[in-house]
């Protein structure tokens, strides 16, 4: 007999439904085809010991397995219950009149309780697409998969369940989420604030640009001044994600099977990785391409601590996702792309002794080492940073005081307010939504200059050697201080200050 079955595969953050055909026939043998994969392979050894423990068993005929369309390569332990549910539906071991209306996926245990499974949340908005009834998968998942609404999810957590469902009728618990309470609910702040930070005023104030215009940001300074302290706290600053960020950021996490059982994200992702890793595990890719660290960032900050210490082949594929906003990772067979809409936030030390610009410190370093070091920072990744600063330690007196400095709450109120305008004015445009994204064009549309200001940008740029890709920099981070204050022309203060970060443009920087 011939029976129906579908799962679903996962392809870039898009699923695609997974047509299970299962054919028991006189005869011997199991027969699995549709490009499965060596964990899909060993599926029958679980399925078996499943059955068995559960008072079920594989029929002794011949068991015919077809995973449609099947030219693509399915991979991954998730199929288990599907093909389990199969084998048992077309050998009338249980009757399933309704199984073609629902899409079933779990991973197997060997005494028939499920383990959780990767990319619930895109087979879900798949299914829903199309005009599923229900999914059928690991309780650990359905929190997350019933982010979708019109669509009925059943988390179990053994297939006992699943076979009494069809074949008995008892009923499942519908897993049920008011997807904006649940997101407002866990929209609280995160663990690190500004108020913790002592003295440093002047960066805190750079953080503040960078967030309320979304500017990549570098801070260059001695060990022990503050600068990941600094850059853990950034997201606290940063607006409140929208619904449709924090779904389209768990629809990411949620492929790599790394999303909590909150279901919907609500805070913006912070990475840091060690300087170690490698440009696929930057960008995404492999065997079978995964998101990497940069689309793992998406809408919120990615952190690369000791910059010039990453290879400089994997700091030069971030040139490309930096501009586009996304990556497109190509196969011979097919391409996925991931989105990549981050903020960077890089530090370094200015020298190899890490003290260069510490007035306390003895210069360690001669300037051919210094200039070396600095140069392992290739210009047009340095292009795309719009915010350099030079970041020096904290005195004591600072450290010691009881004040408070201001907290995390009080800046994100004035960077919201900033974001607001700026999304106002690029409400026309699809791919613009802050500062840091704009183009040559908007930049002489909306950071236009009086003669004074001019002049001063002038002078400033001849006086201090900026190089013209400062130019653009300049103008865009002027633009984001003069919606800080909620002014609508950009004036020679906001030129003035906007021109204090851009340290490394400078000629003759280090001496």
């Amino acid at each position: 007999m011939l029976k129906k079955v579908f799962g679903s595969a996962v392809f870039g953050v898009e699923a695609t439904t997974i047509t299970v055909e299962v054919n028991v026939d006189s005869g011997i043998g199991y027969h699995l085809v549709g490009l499965p994969d060596n964990a899909i392979k060993e599926s029958n050894y679980r399925i078996a010991a499943a059955l068995q423990n559960n008072g079920y068993k594989i029929p002794g005929k011949k068991i015919t397995i077809n995973m449609a369309p099947a030219d693509l390569r399915k991979e991954g332990s998730a199929y288990d219950l599907t093909l389990a549910i199969g084998i048992l539906a077309a050998s009338k071991q249980i009757e399933a009149p309704d199984l073609e209306k629902y899409i079933i996926m779990g991973e197997l245990s060997l005494d028939g309780s499920l383990q959780p499974i990767k990319g619930a949340l895109p087979i879900a908005v798949k299914a829903r697409a199309e005009g599923f009834k229900g999914f059928i998968l690991p309780s650990q998942n359905a929190k997350e998969a019933a982010i979708v609404d019109d669509l009925e999810v059943y988390g179990v957590d053994n297939i006992k369940q699943v076979i009494n469902y069809f074949d008995k009728g008892e009923l499942l618990e519908q897993t049920i989420i008011n997807t904006r309470e649940e997101f407002y609910k866990n929209l609280d702040f995160p663990e690190h604030d500004f108020s913790d930070v002592k003295g440093q005023e002047g960066i805190k104030r750079c953080m503040e640009i960078a967030a309320a215009g979304g500017h990549n940001i570098i801070l260059i300074g001695p060990p022990g001044a503050g600068k990941t302290m600094l850059a853990k706290r950034l997201p606290s600053i940063l607006p409140p994600m929208t619904l449709h960020e924090a779904l389209e950021t768990t629809k990411i996490h949620s492929v790599v099977g790394r999303v909590k059982d909150t279901g919907l994200m609500a805070q913006r992702p912070f990475r840091s990785p060690h300087h170690t890793i490698s440009d696929v595990a930057l960008v995404g890719g492999g065997a079978f391409p995964q998101p990497g660290e940069i689309s793992l960032s998406h809408n919120g900050v990615l952190f690369l601590d000791e910059l010039p210490e990453f290879k400089r082949g994997v700091l030069e594929v971030l040139r490309q996702p930096l501009e586009d906003r996304e990556v497109t990772i190509s196969r011979a067979k097919f391409t996925v792309t991931y989105p990549s809409s981050f903020m960077l936030v890089a530090s370094m030390n200015p020298s190899p002794g890490g003290y260069f610009n510490d007035p306390d410190a003895p210069v360690t370093s001669s300037p051919a080492e210094m200039q070396r070091y600095l140069s392992k920072i290739s210009g047009p990744l340095l292009d795309r940073i719009d915010i350099h600063i030079e970041v020096t330690p904290v005195p004591f007196e600072k450290l010691s005081e009881d004040r408070k400095g201001e907290t995390s709450v009080e800046i994100r109120k004035r960077v919201t307010k900033a974001r607001a305008l700026q999304t106002k004015r690029f409400a026309e445009s699809e791919t613009v939504h802050y500062n840091a994204q704009m183009s040559t064009k908007q930049i002489r549309k909306y950071c236009v200059l009086d003669e004074a200001s001019k002049q001063l940008l002038k002078t400033a740029m001849e006086r201090l050697n900026l190089s013209a890709r400062a130019y653009d920099r300049i103008l865009k981070v002027a633009r984001t201080i003069a919606d800080l204050e909620g002014v609508e022309a950009v004036n020679g203060s906001h030129i003035s200050e906007a021109i204090q970060y851009r340290s490394l443009d400078r000629e003759g920087w280090l001496g």
